[in-house]
């Protein structure tokens, strides 16, 4: 493979993003750092906007273009590189915030069963903690070993993700992924149950 390179006479600026993709589809990963000092600031400002937490913000924008790079799923033909970041950038944001504000769900309601323990109960209070207790049993008992797993050390050892994925020795992606997957089957149990 020839090394990636560009002419004296034209400088980086001047390569056109579809140059700069054919190159990065034919191994020149060198065309991503272009397209990345290109796009990272519209990703980033729109991720900061959407998730309002900085870091957030910078993690979402490396997996945005590590994804771009690996899936190789934009077309040319179907619109700018911008317009697909704008839009990957937009669902992988709406993808975090459904995810902690079920996060947010299920921990409120670990600590409401946690609480209704620790204090003097009354015989409604310990029948209503037995039945959450029970149907959050059940719908952990639903989702698969690995996702709970992970869910079960989040909010009971309470590990942070990527303190998680050196106790389990797997990668931090996974250890996200198993998290954001199994909360999103935790959740719609939970709310079938309720309906």
């Amino acid at each position: 493979m020839a090394p990636f390179s560009t002419p004296d006479s034209m400088p980086e600026s001047k390569i056109s993003d579809r140059d700069l993709i054919n190159r990065l589809w034919a191994g020149h990963t060198e065309a991503l750092a272009i397209l990345y000092d290109r796009y990272a600031s519209l990703v980033y400002t729109l991720a900061l906007r959407m998730l309002s937490n900085p870091a957030e913000a910078e993690d979402l924008t490396q997996e945005v273009f590590v994804n771009f790079w690996q899936r190789r799923q934009y077309d040319p033909d179907r619109g700018s590189v911008g317009s697909y970041l704008t839009t990957y950038t937009r669902s992988r944001a709406l993808d975090r915030l459904r995810v902690s504000s079920g996060r947010a769900n299920i921990l409120q309601r670990f600590q409401r069963i946690t609480a209704a323990s620790s204090r003097s109960a009354t015989p409604f209070d310990h029948a209503s903690q037995q039945e959450d207790q029970q149907q959050l049993r059940a719908a952990l008992a639903q989702i698969p070993d690995t996702e709970r797993q992970v869910l079960e050390i989040a909010y009971f050892q309470g590990l942070s993700q990527s303190q998680i994925s050196e106790k389990l020795g797997i990668p931090l992606g996974t250890v996200k992924s198993r998290s954001r997957q199994g909360l999103l089957r935790l959740r719609d149990l939970l709310r079938r149950h309720q309906a």
